[in-house]
């Protein structure tokens, strides 16, 4: 083999950098730019303990040694990152880059993010099944319902399998539990689904009304 091809193969051997998605996709929202989301990139990828070196990160990163010290020092404005003093292996007081502040900011991010989206289901959804029921819905009831949420049920088809339980005099979370998994499994996504299954339940049995349908035993 000719040095290139030995060149290449040692690039190859390098290995890879892991971006994890969520950080990928809500960086900007922890007011990073396009330079800062590549060094905290790399400095994640460098392990806990990153020793303060510039001149390595400008040679890795292909960065001037001047616009390193400029985007950690704006890292260290933001929080995002911090330089603390700590002995190295041999004992010496050495500075080190850590991204603790980083992942802190993330999982701020990601507890409000996740507090927004509790609080859009308790209006759009809760009060909807508390209304239905004439009742306090308990702690479980609310936990059950949750569970729907985190499995990607709309809040549309939870309330119109909500409809249908009710319809049917069955004021259960389990009776709508079973609906919601039996449409998963037909393929129901939405309520124009809903009404599609609904008409060709109809069609082969006519005299049998578009809503008295049982979704538990219907299977077409």
């Amino acid at each position: 083999m000719n040095s290139k091809t030995d060149k290449l193969i040692e690039l190859m051997k390098l290995g890879t950098i892991s971006i994890p998605k969520y950080i990928f996709l809500n960086y900007k929202k922890l007011g990073l730019n396009a330079e800062e989301f590549i060094l905290m990139i790399y400095l994640i990828n460098s392990g806990d303990s990153i020793p303060f070196n510039p001149k390595t990160i400008s040679l890795e990163l292909g960065i001037n040694p001047n616009k390193v010290l400029e985007l950690i020092n704006s890292l260290s404005e933001k929080q995002v990152l911090s330089i603390k003093l700590e002995k190295n292996k041999l004992g010496v007081m050495e500075e080190f880059i850590s991204t603790d502040l980083f992942y802190n900011k993330l999982s701020m991010l990601m507890v409000d993010m996740m507090n927004d989206k509790e609080e859009k289901v308790d209006s759009n959804l809760f009060q909807t099944f508390e209304n239905e029921f004439g009742r306090t819905l308990s702690p479980m009831e609310y936990e059950i319902i949750n569970g729907w949420v985190r499995e990607q049920f709309s809040n549309e088809i939870i309330i119109e399998a909500l409809k249908e339980a009710t319809f049917n005099g069955v004021s259960s979370l389990r009776y709508i539990d079973k609906i919601l998994y039996e449409w998963k499994k037909k393929g129901i996504k939405n309520i124009m689904d809903v009404r599609k299954q609904q008409s060709k339940f109809k069609e082969k049995k006519e005299n049998i009304e578009i809503f008295d349908y049982d979704w538990l035993d219907g299977d077409l």
